[in-house]
């Protein structure tokens, strides 16, 4: 009986960092970490799949700058999520042109590890405009993405666009693999990078 491992946030970071026990490790975050990042959606006006959907992008995103060297340990893995979790959120909220009083209320929330995450999700927010460039992508990929980032639709209404997937979860999951597809071939693809010189600081090259 394989009995799940706990792991300090040392151990979480040497594992994404060097790709060991990798699974296991992101595993751990979402068993030791979901429940947390998920009340704070659902008690900030979303939903479950709101939550699911936030999460995910922000454990993408943890991960992304852990390999970048951009996490550098100066908050717990914790709170960095839910910083992430939180900033994500604030923007999608944003999206959905919620009130200016909410949006201040969690504007004074901000706290040491702001500078960093708000840098990297406007770096993620450019990669979504350089989606039609990609054109190592399917086209299953590029329209899911499509949809969930330029007309902010939710997986439940992507779900209606491509009847060939049975159901939310199988979407959402696919979403996952081509966010990672997208990343991997922006850092390999020269003139995509290229690209985004343009667009933003904050790409290494």
């Amino acid at each position: 009986m394989h009995v799940a491992r706990d792991y300090n946030d040392q151990q979480v970071v040497h594992a994404i960092t060097t790709e060991q026990d990798i699974d296991e490790a992101i595993q751990f975050i979402y068993r030791e970490y979901y429940g947390l990042l998920e009340n704070y959606v659902r008690n900030n006006s979303g939903d479950e799949d709101d939550a699911a959907d936030v999460i995910q992008e922000a454990i993408v995103a943890f991960i992304e700058m852990v390999k970048k060297e951009k996490y550098r340990g100066q908050a717990s893995v914790k709170s960095f999520l839910y910083t992430l979790t939180r900033n994500l959120w604030i923007s999608e909220l944003r999206k959905r042109k919620s009130t200016t009083r909410r949006h201040e209320v969690y504007e004074d929330a901000r706290d040491d590890v702001e500078p960093d995450v708000s840098e990297h999700l406007a770096y993620k927010e450019k990669q979504a405009l350089i989606v039609a460039l990609l054109d190592q992508l399917g086209s299953t990929c590029r329209k899911i993405l499509e949809l969930f980032y330029y007309q902010s639709l939710s997986i439940k209404e992507i779900l209606e666009y491509l009847p060939q997937y049975t159901n939310e979860q199988v979407i959402r999951n696919k979403k996952y693999k081509c966010l990672k597809e997208l990343i991997s071939n922006v850092k390999s693809s020269p003139t995509i990078i290229e690209n985004l010189k343009t667009m933003s600081r904050y790409v290494e090259y």
